[in-house]
């Protein structure tokens, strides 16, 4: 996708070949970015902090050749608000928090900058990234490019929907519950939440050390258009940095697998139902996979549904602890609504039954281990449904059911630690129009490498979504 196509619209792989090459220069990249952005973001608002001048200025010093091409050389990214980067506000959404500037960057910032990738901008996150819905009293709701039919997905929804409409060609995201894979779903992107330990994190600006819970379900990542350039800019988001001292420096690609690579194919509904749509992508993706050579069989993993209740509840009761204060005194009327729904669809334990609970993810973490043994990737659903309408979450006890009560696919992946990938594989044609409807590959711990082939292998017998989205809206 190079000649017959617009600059904005060439994959990070593209991009990083042409100007290793020196076919193309890092401004020439940058530049084609900044003005899709112009172009589009006024309509989408994915992009809260538009960093133009920065970037033709970091555009122009890789030009000057004064440091070696990175893997990433010239490839536009952006940046999300929940995290440092130097001289610019971590809002995290949070009215109260917009002039907490970082003094330098996070990790995963200086990695992506090191490989040599140009951050153009800043994208929009909800209160407190904790919404799989992406809208904030500070910076206003982000838009799908898909259409108004659609969320933009959440807490990653600026990425989601900046990096499908080509405002640059990776978008830094992170995910402590599903918050890279639901925008990946909304807004057809491709991405793989890592496992525990994978990226390093931290943020400078940080008051206080995150709970250990959160310190444990909480990863950084990026959402693409396709599996290639995870494979492309994965490696350089692993490099160690000693800021998070619970780091694995461990390569990203790991000794070759057996083949056939067997594949389980889970499609348990926990009770709520599977939607058609869904039903066909997950068939879909099964097929291709098969056609690719994999071992795929019906197969459900042990201790699903219960795996992802008790760890979504385990995780609200340390958010009710550690965050809840400040979610009372700075979010909006809204937000606190929402989080009133989540305690009562999903408990918070408290005191001992809480200690309990955490002890009780080693029991669950090993169970799914010991069942990758035998098949080394999992295929799921990620939503039983196709992705919800705008603010659907903050319509009450179904609306959270919808948006994130039937979510324990999602939930699963974070508890135990374990690396998930999400790409679409079906579009489906509904009364609202056109969706992309994802799936849910499970890998074994870091091998987040065998996740991103098995997305390749789906990708050459499946078009991209963003094809079908350029053609649709052009």
């Amino acid at each position: 996708m190079t000649d017959k196509h617009p600059l904005w619209q060439w994959s990070a792989s593209d991009i990083a070949a042409a100007t290793r090459s020196g076919t193309l220069s890092a401004t020439e990249a940058t530049e084609a970015a900044i003005a899709r952005m112009e172009a589009v973001n006024p309509q989408l608002n994915a992009v809260v902090e538009n960093l133009a001048d920065e970037a033709r200025w970091e555009a122009a010093a890789l030009d000057d050749g004064s440091v070696p091409k990175g893997p990433l050389h010239g490839v536009p990214v952006t940046i999300k608000i929940n995290v440092d980067q130097k001289g610019h506000a971590t809002s995290n959404g949070v009215a109260a928090f917009k002039d907490v500037i970082a003094s330098e960057d996070a990790p995963v910032v200086r990695n992506l900058k090191a490989a040599g990738a140009v951050v153009i901008g800043r994208t929009n996150t909800p209160e407190f990234s904790f919404r799989a819905d992406t809208d904030n009293p500070l910076y206003g709701r982000t838009h799908n490019p898909w259409g108004p039919h659609i969320s933009a997905g959440g807490s990653s929804g600026g990425a989601g929907a900046a990096v499908m409409a080509g405002i640059g060609a990776l978008a830094h995201g992170n995910d402590i519950g599903g918050s890279l894979r639901f925008p990946a779903s909304a807004n057809g992107a491709v991405t793989v939440k890592p496992g525990l330990g994978r990226v390093p994190a931290f943020n400078p600006s940080q008051r206080t050390e995150r709970g250990i819970l959160a310190q444990s379900m909480s990863v950084q990542g990026v959402l693409a258009r396709n599996a290639s350039d995870l494979n492309l800019s994965m490696p350089a988001l692993i490099a160690p940095n000693a800021q998070d001292p619970f780091h694995i420096p461990m390569p990203w690609r790991g000794p070759p697998p057996d083949a056939p690579l067997r594949v389980a194919v889970a499609r348990d509904d926990f009770g709520f139902g599977i939607h058609p749509a869904v039903a066909a992508a997950l068939d879909k993706a099964a097929s291709a996979l098969s056609d690719a050579g994999y071992a795929v069989e019906a197969v459900e993993p042990p201790l699903a549904r219960e795996t992802g209740e008790v760890g979504y509840r385990t995780l609200l009761s340390e958010v009710n602890e550690l965050l809840g204060p400040d979610i009372r005194a700075y979010g909006s009327d809204e937000i606190n609504a929402i989080f009133d729904e989540y305690y009562r669809q999903f408990p918070p334990y408290e005191g001992a039954e809480l200690l309990t609970m955490l002890a009780q993810r080693s029991h669950y973490a090993r169970a799914w281990s010991l069942f990758l043994e035998d098949y080394p990737l999992v295929l799921t659903p990620f939503l039983l449904k196709p992705f919800f309408r705008p603010g659907r979450d903050a319509e009450g006890a179904d609306g959270v059911r919808e948006a994130l009560g039937c979510s324990l696919w999602s939930f699963i992946m974070n508890f135990t630690g374990l690396p998930a990938g999400n790409l679409p594989t079906h579009i489906a044609d509904l009364p609202d129009g056109p969706q992309p409807i994802g799936v849910q590959i499970v890998g074994r711990r870091w091998r987040e490498d065998l996740i991103v082939d098995a997305m390749q292998a789906l990708e050459a017998r499946i078009p991209p979504a963003c094809e079908f989205l350029w053609w649709h809206s052009a």
